[in-house]
């Protein structure tokens, strides 16, 4: 053991003096050294290696930005609150209707107004960080500089709120390094300049959360409550609140909705993603234990909302045509802010149907608030009666060559209908009928079907402008006889309803029974002064060329035809004074802050004089009360100041009715969209008379809802310059001796500035007889039980007045032609007429017509007393009491037949009644009377003849 120690002893002492050896020290030192300068040289490297590559990031980071502009808070403050908010669409009165059609439906809401419980899940899923970074995560860099180093796939999850929120509104979806690159600079900006409660509002607007319960997109998170769960952001409850934080990540795959707006029958990703939301609240403190497993819990799935409220499905024609015309009206409000005005604008086409285009685009981002003035009550009301309405008619059919296959088909083609209400002061269409059945046929029948207007047209474009140049007023007189007023045909044109024609008439009854001829006459007096400018100014948009001085035009035959909003607001114009009153249906366009961006104005346009306004409010009156419209009488739930007009298309392929009253117009409209006949009778009712019908229906129904409107108590005033005057009914000038004679005088209403001042001196009071329905003067021996008072007119008087010759005239025995001669003669043919030959039936003697052409009636005598007067073209028979009878013929000179045999109805006398002048007697077996018959009393001498004249040139009765 002493040995050992003795060892390791002298080792320690060996080792002690090696190290105070001068040599070893010396080597030692140089050791040390240089371990130490090799340390140092590899920790130079590594710094060195780390300031390199950092450097070598940085400016690769920076090379990737390099072009992205450095954007200032305005410009990134517009850019974060560019939300694609869809507009809003309202009744009249503010009441809601719905949004406006888009591809995707963005409500905005303030971040005061969400759900707390909405806030936190959308900050512990997305963003657990966010009120603690400055808008991006240091990790997420390095992983993404880690990636692209190492050529690793590029991944885009880990960005914080601020990213997405900048991805969504700045940038684009693209998947790069670039992009990301640029994503966190800007989102480092943009924390620079906006607080974290501002992103946070931003991006829960702008977020897409799937599609809500009618299948549509949706964004926000007020879009999102809404559209999944019915009820405001800021009422969700916690469950709900987790499902919609959920959705962002995989907005289609976690959707409870199709595309059809039905529930998806596998729920289970929308509630796997809700629990994992529910754990990260509750992991982050969020939530209670408790709330926690409650919300786990909860059935989510029965709060899902299977009814949506959706304006293109409940109100189809409603919100398209809100649409349509609210990006019009914007079109000129764009214009107008680049300093193009209205007129310009509707002169070029290319420039309309760019503002036309920017204009729709801003209505469907902006989130407008657009008022219209439909009533929807009303409106209600009118779908009802239209579903329920059963006169329409028979079903026809229709085909069409499918675009896709090019097969032929056959579809039904019920009767459509289109109606609309205007109220005249204003123009307010209050409300209207597009159709029976959108999804059936989608055409707007009230604002956008042009048809042809038939008669409803004559006021419009006749009556109005005639009694605007004076050319004719209401008692005129025209012509309802065969005329030839197409000059490119040698046939009679045009022909009145039915081929029947009614001789003289006055203005106000032509109108009135809506007869073809006088009006088409009174448009030819009239048509150099161009009458269709009054409908240019009175809305209509479709006339060409041809409708200036095509003379169907009267009828309603335009080339391309009217729409029912135009035709009835132009009825408006006679409640208006003269002045047309456009018709809109936008009432005001305000921005999301209530700031009106454009209110409508109504502007007047003169058109006729208040006078000729009157005139033809007043004779449409007639229409309704005595003439084609007289079936609504005792149809209506009430009683107004109406005037309207019916009106038939060519070959009954229209059929319409249009009214005005103090407050509203109305027009109704029927027919099959390809154009064919209306049936004329359906259910033992005639197409013009179903269609009234339907105008009362409608009419009843808005009276129902707003009493007040359409029904007011006063009725239209009578202008100053207005006044009432007697005239002759024959030529419109002033009432003759003659014509009082004749009771030919009539009494109307007058311009002042046209009223009659002269009498037409080429007509007198004259006597005249009848024979085969034509008129010719009597004699002074004509008896004057055949004889009838009138006025007598020379040829060239007719014309004149009338434009027709005597003889087209002399052909018609009804209207105010019954009172006409036309100075024409007949004359006796020289001899005694022929006795007429009688029968007896039971109580009734007749006899047969005579061939003699100047014979003017028949008299009947009773044991020779004359007891009756037959005339020539009356009935041939007389119904006998007791006696003994024979009849006798007399002509235009007063010659009288002898007696013709003798019948006997009853018991005879036993003694011939003494007639005062003879004694006859008669053969027992046949009855002729022995002796000549009793001088003629109206001449006062037996066959006695003033004229004579060759039989043979006379005319043929």
């Amino acid at each position: 053991m002493n040995s050992e120690k003795s060892k390791y002893s002298g080792r320690i002492k060996s080792f002690i003096l090696l190290l105070k050896d001068k040599q070893t020290v010396k080597k030692a030192r140089i050791t040390y050294q240089v371990l130490w300068n090799l340390a140092l040289i590899f920790i130079i490297i590594f710094v060195l290696g780390i300031f390199f590559a950092g450097g070598l990031g940085a400016g690769y980071f920076a090379s990737l930005v390099k072009n992205e502009p450095i954007r200032s808070y305005d410009s990134m403050k517009k850019n974060i609150y560019n939300y694609e908010e869809t507009s809003e669409l309202y009744f009249a009165n503010n009441v809601y209707l719905g949004k406006l059609y888009t591809d995707l439906e963005r409500e905005e809401v303030k971040l005061e107004d969400v759900s707390q419980d909405l806030i936190n899940a959308v900050v512990a899923t997305e963003d657990e960080y966010f009120y603690e970074h400055g808008g991006v995560v240091p990790k997420a860099i390095l992983r993404a500089i880690f990636q692209e180093v190492t050529n690793a796939s590029v991944q885009s999850g880990g960005s914080t709120l601020t990213q997405q929120l900048i991805k969504n509104q700045i940038l684009t979806n693209e998947v790069s390094f670039e992009r990301k690159a640029k994503e966190i600079l800007l989102a480092l900006r943009l924390e620079k300049f906006f607080s974290k409660e501002e992103i946070l509002e931003a991006y829960l607007n702008v977020s897409t959360f799937g599609r809500n319960s009618s299948g549509r997109n949706i964004a926000g998170v007020q879009s999102a409550a809404k559209g999944i769960f019915g009820k405001d952001v800021r009422d969700l409850n916690l469950p709900q609140a987790a499902f919609i934080a959920g959705l962002p990540q995989s907005p289609f795959g976690y959707t409870p909705y199709t595309n059809g707006g039905e529930i998806k029958q596998n729920l289970e990703p929308g509630l796997t993603r809700m629990k994992t939301v529910l754990n990260r609240m509750y992991t982050d403190d969020k939530i209670t234990k408790q709330q926690y497993e409650e919300a786990l819990a909860y059935d989510i799935a029965k709060d899902f909302i299977t009814v949506h409220e959706n304006p293109v499905e409940q109100y189809p024609w409603v919100t398209f045509e809100i649409e349509k015309r609210a990006a019009e009206v914007m079109a000129y409000v764009l214009a107008e802010k680049d300093g193009i005005s209205k007129e310009k604008l509707d002169e070029d086409d290319v420039l309309k149907e760019k503002y036309m285009a920017l204009s729709d685009r801003d209505i469907r981002q902006n989130g407008y608030r657009i008022h219209s003035t439909i009533n929807k009550d009303i409106y209600d009301r009118f779908a009802e009666v239209v579903q329920n309405f059963n006169y329409y008619g028979s079903d026809k059919t229709k085909t069409y060559t499918d675009p896709e296959t090019g097969e032929i088909k056959t579809v039904s083609d019920p009767v459509e209908a289109g109606a609309i209400l205007i109220e005249n002061k204003t123009g307010k269409i209050i409300s209207f009928v597009g159709g029976r059945d959108y999804h059936r046929e989608q055409l707007n029948h009230a604002t956008s079907a042009k048809r042809s207007n038939g008669s409803t047209m004559k006021p419009l474009l006749v009556y109005a402008p005639a009694f605007e140049v004076g050319s004719i007023s209401p008692g005129s007189i025209l012509p309802d006889v065969p005329l030839r007023l197409d000059p490119g045909s040698s046939k009679p044109w045009p022909s009145n309803y039915g081929g029947s024609t009614h001789g003289l008439v006055t203005a106000r009854e032509a109108l009135a029974r809506s007869y073809n001829i006088p009006a088409v006459k009174a448009y030819v007096d009239i048509i150099d002064t161009n009458p269709a400018q009054y409908l240019e100014k009175m809305g209509f948009t479709s006339l060409t060329e041809s409708d200036y001085v095509n003379r169907s035009a009267a009828l309603g035959g335009l080339t391309k035809g009217v729409t029912v909003e135009e035709n009835t607001n132009a009825f408006g114009t006679f409640t208006n004074g003269g002045q047309f009153i456009d018709a809109y249906m936008i009432e005001k366009i305000t921005d999301k802050e209530g700031n009106i961006v454009y209110q409508h104005e109504v502007t007047p346009v003169p058109v006729f004089s208040p006078q000729t306004a009157y005139l033809t409010f007043d004779m449409l009156r007639d229409v309704i009360s005595g003439g084609t419209a007289t079936s609504l009488n005792g149809r209506l739930k009430f009683s107004s100041d109406w005037a309207g007009k019916t009106g038939t298309g060519q070959d009954y392929k229209d059929s319409w009715f249009v009214a005005t009253n103090p407050n509203v117009s109305f027009g109704v409209w029927n027919g099959y969209d390809e154009p064919k006949p209306l049936e004329l009778s359906y259910k033992g009712l005639s197409y013009g008379v179903r269609n009234i019908y339907l105008w009362a229906d409608l009419m009843n129904a808005a009276y129902d809802i707003a009493p007040e409107l359409v029904d007011p108590s006063e009725t239209l005033p009578m202008p100053e310059g207005i006044v009432t005057r007697t005239f002759c009914a024959v030529s419109g000038g002033l009432a003759t001796e003659a014509c009082a004679n004749a009771g030919l005088v009539r009494t109307d209403l007058f311009n002042a500035k046209f009223v009659p001042t002269k009498s037409d001196n080429g007509f007198a009071s004259g006597r005249f007889v009848t024979i085969g329905g034509k008129k010719y003067l009597a004699l002074d021996s004509t008896p004057s039980e055949f004889v009838k008072s009138g006025i007598v007119l020379d040829s060239n008087a007719i014309k004149k007045m009338l434009g027709i010759s005597a003889n087209q005239l002399s052909s018609y025995s009804s209207g105010l032609a019954n009172a006409i001669v036309p100075n024409a003669s007949l004359q006796d043919n020289g001899s005694t007429p022929s006795a007429p030959g009688i029968s007896l039936s039971g109580n009734t003697i007749t006899w047969g017509s005579s061939s003699e052409y100047d014979i003017v009636g028949y008299r009947v005598y009773n044991g020779g007393q004359r007891v009756g007067t037959i005339h020539v073209d009356g009935s041939h028979s007389f119904q006998a009491g007791t006696g003994t009878y024979y009849v006798t013929s007399v002509d235009i000179a007063g010659n009288e037949s002898a007696p013709s045999n003798y019948v006997t109805v009853g018991q005879p006398p036993a003694t011939p009644v003494d007639s005062g002048t003879t004694t006859e007697e008669t053969d027992p077996v046949t009855q002729q009377p022995n002796a000549s018959p009793p001088p003629n009393t109206e001449t006062g001498e037996q066959g006695q003849s003033t004229q004579n004249q060759n039989p043979s040139t006379q005319p043929a009765p």
